[in-house]
Parts: structure tokens; C-alpha cells; sequence
């Protein structure tokens, strides 16, 4: 009978707990103002449609083979994303951990005991032990808190959410060292590219060295030119030596953001630029659901607002419900007998009468937490468009800038090569050929770094569009589609 009772109350107390309400406001993201294209997509790509936004693997756009080969080791090897792998796995035991109060806690105890004790008539001295007896208990218990205002259940949600603002982390985190890969290989390409530049103009400037040395033998030119070919060599090679040291930081970085020891890694010299890719840049709402960054903030704003029913059912008085049942017997001997089996229910009922304003001010808090959470995701979302429309502007006016210095590096070249020939015939000195060939490789360096700006711009740009990225990817469908079956 006992046993019936039992299911039947906690039949009731699950209906109870069931059917409660949910003190606090339900979740809902607040509106912000998306523009409906980005001002500086005039001259560059236009949105395609969306099979051919970057699915994942955006880095094999550049048609580098090294960034092929190293940008998958990223989410398998670096260490931050390692961290933030980990943190995300914390914090969907959080959420395992926040469930189980929804369900009883079911345990089961059993003890045994020998004991003598001795005996004896008063006042004469001469005590007798009594026999050994033995005692014991066999018994299982269950313990609930019924969630009646729903403290569990948000709490529940404000540990889903923050998870998923974990896994939005670790995305984020993953994208922002796949960015950093791909923007040390270009930096590598490009020291390589300057190595050749250097080294080319090194030997240019041990040829012009020969004939200067050659006419200052001949007496025809003053011994300053000399002088003025050495030493302009001079400056070439040392530059070309300090580009080693950059080409191995750029490799050493580029081993750590795999997982490696710097010294495991060796990347042979190549000078060949990766291509500019085409970014289909979308419409600018897509950056809500396509940014982890993004969703981070979105997924903080949702745990906060859970936090505040959880503040607010502090106000509410909290009900436990604990029942037994089982056999206790002494002596021991029968102890699973009809007649021992006992059993209890109990239940504990408690509300703060006082507090001195500790839960209203716990209720602020968290209201204040809400708020400051939704600055900072409008924040996000307005420092998202400034940095896809940074990228853009950047790669429009460099396009235009690498027009203009193409044209001058032909000029450049000829300008250089006509002012020699015209020191050879003597028309001119030695320090009108030395500045136009110096100026030929500073206008050949800036061609190469304006190219190297829109290949990282290129970069930029796919980091800051999400990479490919989705929200829809996310472990748990976001509130607001509770409809959809969490994945």
C-alpha cells in the first residue's frame, strides 16, 4: 500500500513540476538596424547567390598549397583552439549538471551492527554478558525539489545558452587562427617575393659597381661615384639579410599556430603571391546568423535573460518532497520479513520572510547584466559592419592604388635604366642614375606591399563574414526557434 502511495505522489509532484509556471520574461532578441547593402560594395564583388558563399574551407580561394596543406591542422592542433574546445565541453556538462534537478535523486542505504552489552543484579558486584545481537536496515529513499516556479528550468536555460555562446567562442576562436595562418603565409610569401626583389637588385648593383670601378680605373669618372656604387650595394645587402630574420619569425608563427615546435617545421623558399580571391560578400543581415563573434554576444544576451527568472524565484517559497522505504529488524535474522518493511514520506516547505533587499537586489543585478548584455551585442553587431566595410573600402582603393603603381614600375625600370645609359655616355653623374635606380626599388617594394595589403584585406574580409560559418551549426536550436529539434 505504502508502494502505491509512494507513485502516486510523485506521479502528482512530476505533474506539478510539469505543469508549473516560469517566473521571469521570456527571451526574445531585440531588434537592431541592419543596413540593407554595405556602402562600399560599389566596385567589388557583387552578392552571389548562396551557393557560392564559402561553405568552410574558404582559405583554398588564395590557390596556395601550403595554406591547403596547414589551415585543416588549425582546428586539430593549435592550443587556443584546444582551450576553447575544452571550455566548451565544461560547459555542456554545466548543463548536464543544471537538468538533473529536474529529477529526484533515487539512493539506496543498508547498515549492520553486533553488539553485546553486560548484565548483572545491583549492588552485588558479579556482572554476565549477554549474548551477541545483531541489528541492520535495508532502505531506498527518494528526494525532489519540484522546479514549481521554474528556477531550474531557467536555470537549465541560462547553462544551454551559455554553451552555446562556448561553442560560438570556439568557431570564433578557430576562424580568428585560421585568419592569423593565412595572414602569416601571405607575410612569408611576400618576404620570399622581397628576398628576389633584393636579391635581383643586388645584382644589378654589383653589375653597375663593375663599370663604375671599371671607368674610375680608366680615370674618366671621379672616385666619389666609387663610393657612392659601393655603398648604395652595400645598403642592398644588408637589407636583403635582415629579411631572413622576418622570414623565420614568419615561420616559427606559422609552426605554433599548427601545434608544432618551431623547430619541426621547415617551409622551402617561394615567392609565388597566393591568387586575390572573389568574395561573395552577401547582404549585411547575414553577418547576424555567419558571425561566431556574433552569436557569442547573442547567446550571453539569452543567458542573462534567464538569469533574471532565476533571481526572481528567489522571491518564491521552495517545496521538498523525500520518501522511504525498506526493512529494519533486530536481530538481523528475517530482516526482508513483511512484518519489519517500514516507511516514510516527508515534505519541507520554506519562504524567506526578510531579507533586507538581498533578492531585489540580486533581481537588479541580474536586470543590469541584461541590459549591459544587449549593449554589447548591438556593440558587436555595429563594430561587424565596420569591419566587413574597413575590408571593403580597403581592397577598392587598393585595386585603384596597384593600377597606378604598376604603371609606375614600368616607368620606374625605364626611368632606371635610362639615367645608367646616360651616366655610361657621360651626360650625367653618378647620383642621377643612383636615385632613379633606388627609386625603382622602392616603387617595385611598394607595388609588392600594396598587393600584400589586398591579399590581407582579402583575408579579413572572410574572417569578418564568418568564414563560412553558420549559427544554424550551433549544438542547440536558439530559443526563439523552440520549434526546431535541437540537433
Amino acid at each position: 500500500m505504502s508502494s502505491i502511495k509512494l507513485r502516486n505522489l510523485l506521479t502528482l509532484s512530476i505533474a506539478l513540476a510539469l505543469t508549473g509556471c516560469m517566473v521571469g520574461p521570456d527571451y526574445h532578441r531585440p531588434q537592431v538596424d541592419v543596413p540593407t547593402q554595405y556602402k562600399e560594395m560599389p566596385g567589388w564583388t557583387a552578392a552571389a547567390p548562396a551557393d557560392d558563399v564559402p561553405k568552410g574551407d574558404w582559405w583554398t580561394s588564395f590557390n596556395d598549397p601550403l595554406l591547403n596543406q596547414l589551415e585543416p591542422q588549425v582546428a586539430v592542433s593549435n592550443q587556443t583552439v584546444a582551450q576553447s574546445y575544452a571550455n566548451y565541453q565544461a560547459a555542456m556538462a554545466e548543463v548536464q549538471v543544471a537538468r538533473s534537478a529536474l529529477f529526484p535523486t533515487i539512493g539506496i542505504a543498508g547498515s549492520g551492527s553486533k553488539q553485546r552489552s553486560a548484565a548483572g543484579n545491583a549492588g552485588s558486584g558479579v556482572e554476565h554478558l549477554r549474548p551477541v545481537s545483531s541489528s541492520g536496515s535495508l532502505e531506498g529513499n527518494v528526494s525532489w525539489a519540484p522546479d514549481l516556479w521554474g528556477k531550474v528550468r531557467r536555470t537549465v536555460e541560462e547553462n544551454k545558452a551559455n554553451a552555446q555562446a562556448s561553442q560560438a567562442t570556439l568557431a570564433n576562436a578557430t576562424l580568428s587562427e585560421q585568419t592569423a595562418l593565412a595572414t602569416a603565409v601571405i607575410d612569408l610569401r611576400v618576404t620570399d617575393a622581397n628576398i628576389d626583389l633584393l636579391q635581383e637588385t643586388v645584382d644589378a648593383y654589383k653589375e653597375y659597381l663593375r663599370v663604375v670601378d671599371n671607368q674610375d680605373k680608366a680615370g674618366t669618372i671621379a672616385p666619389s661615384d666609387v663610393i657612392t656604387a659601393r655603398t648604395q650595394l652595400e645598403n642592398a645587402q644588408s637589407k636583403l639579410i635582415a629579411l631572413g630574420v622576418s622570414r623565420a619569425q614568419y615561420v616559427h608563427a606559422i609552426a605554433v599556430l599548427v601545434g608544432k615546435n618551431p623547430e619541426e617545421l621547415d617551409i622551402p623558399h617561394n615567392a609565388t603571391l597566393p591568387a586575390l580571391p572573389q568574395v561573395p560578400t552577401g547582404v549585411p543581415s547575414t553577418l547576424l546568423q555567419r558571425r561566431p563573434d556574433i552569436a557569442v554576444a547573442e547567446r550571453q544576451m539569452a543567458a542573462q535573460n534567464a538569469a533574471i527568472g532565476v533571481a526572481i524565484a528567489a522571491y518564491y517559497p521552495s517545496l521538498s518532497l523525500s520518501a522511504a522505504d525498506g526493512f529494519a529488524q533486530s536481530p538481523l535474522a528475517g530482516l526482508l520479513h513483511v512484518a519489519n518493511h517500514v516507511w516514510s514520506l516527508g515534505a519541507d516547505a520554506s519562504e524567506t520572510i526578510f531579507d533586507a533587499g538581498a533578492r531585489h537586489g540580486e533581481v537588479a543585478a541580474a536586470r543590469a547584466n541584461y541590459e549591459a548584455a544587449v549593449a554589447n551585442y548591438r556593440g558587436t553587431v555595429l563594430g561587424a559592419f565596420q569591419n566587413v566595410e574597413d575590408d571593403l573600402s580597403g581592397i577598392n582603393i587598393l585595386a585603384q592604388q596597384a593600377q597606378v603603381l604598376d604603371a609606375a614600375v614600368k616607368d620606374a625600370t625605364r626611368g632606371s635604366a635610362i639615367a645608367f645609359n646616360e651616366y655610361q655616355a657621360g651626360t650625367v653623374d653618378y647620383t642621377t642614375a643612383a636615385v632613379a635606380q633606388t627609386t625603382e626599388l622602392s616603387t617595385k617594394q611598394d607595388a609588392l606591399s600594396v598587393e600584400q595589403q589586398r591579399l590581407l584585406d582579402a583575408v579579413s574580409l572572410f574572417g569578418d563574414l564568418g568564414g563560412g560559418w553558420s549559427a544554424d551549426g550551433l549544438a542547440h536550436a536558439p530559443a526563439e526557434r523552440a520549434s526546431t529539434t535541437a540537433h
